[in-house]
């Protein structure tokens, strides 16, 4: 069982600094977290900042484990000089998305103005927040917005057919910005072939569990809705970035 208090995990693992028990090279521990694990996808073992103590990445969830895998460790290592949170800072690194490798043609694209700053969106129909954070997109300038329809049926029985709805309109721009900003439900001109499938399964392989997620220029991944002039802010850093 993972311990949830980083505070006593580092009590217990202070003795353990000085076993004799200790892994030589992160490889060696990779192979023992993966006999502990055999049905897990081990992806990586290395150093931590903090001595005698590394990040393991098992199945997407980052953790800590001792040289001598004798404890596992679920929490945050704060740098106490500047506060600064390094386990977040690692879980942004690691759920980075490469955008040019997000299949941009399965989403609705909206250009705004020059459209060279980049957002992709993945967004519910029938979920809140994201008619939430619509609001504070529809407010943008200079951007390119790509849309991916990603209905999660467990908590919206409903939206799998609206964004087929949707994704079949003759505009689908405007068929989304209705719903989300004007609640008009959307009335598909015809029946059409739909990318949700194909999204969906994208969305899985990404580990994207929730709505909005959004992908910045960057890579950068922000799960849930953020204020407006925090995404602004984030959409000129990717873009400085590039």
């Amino acid at each position: 069982m993972l311990i949830r208090s980083f505070a006593a995990a580092i009590a217990l693992l202070s003795p353990l600094l000085f076993s004799p028990l200790a892994y030589a090279d992160e490889a060696a521990l990779k192979k023992a977290v993966e006999a502990k694990f055999p049905q897990a996808k081990v992806e990586s073992v290395t150093k931590s900042p903090y001595p005698g103590l590394y990040e393991v990445v098992i199945e997407g969830q980052l953790v800590y484990a001792d040289e001598g895998f004798n404890y596992l460790f679920d929490g945050s290592i704060i740098e106490t000089k500047n506060l600064a949170n390094l386990t977040e800072q690692r879980k942004q690194k690691l759920s980075a998305v490469k955008f040019d490798a997000l299949p941009l043609d399965l989403a609705i694209k909206n250009v705004r103005g020059n459209g060279k700053r980049k957002l992709a969106v993945f967004s519910d129909p029938d979920c809140p927040y994201c008619k939430k954070i619509e609001k504070d997109l529809a407010k943008l300038k200079d951007v390119t917005i790509y849309t991916f329809l990603y209905p999660i049926e467990s908590l919206h029985p409903n939206a799998d057919e609206k964004a087929a709805a949707i994704w079949c309109s003759a505009d689908r721009v405007k068929a989304w910005d209705d719903l989300m900003l004007r609640g008009i439900a959307p009335a598909a001109d015809k029946a059409c072939k739909t990318p949700l499938a194909e999204i969906a399964q994208f969305g899985q392989k990404l580990k994207i569990n929730g709505t909005p997620t959004l992908i910045f220029a960057d890579g950068q991944r922000i799960p849930g809705a953020i204020p407006g002039e925090q995404i602004e802010k984030l959409l000129e850093a990717a873009h400085a970035a590039k």
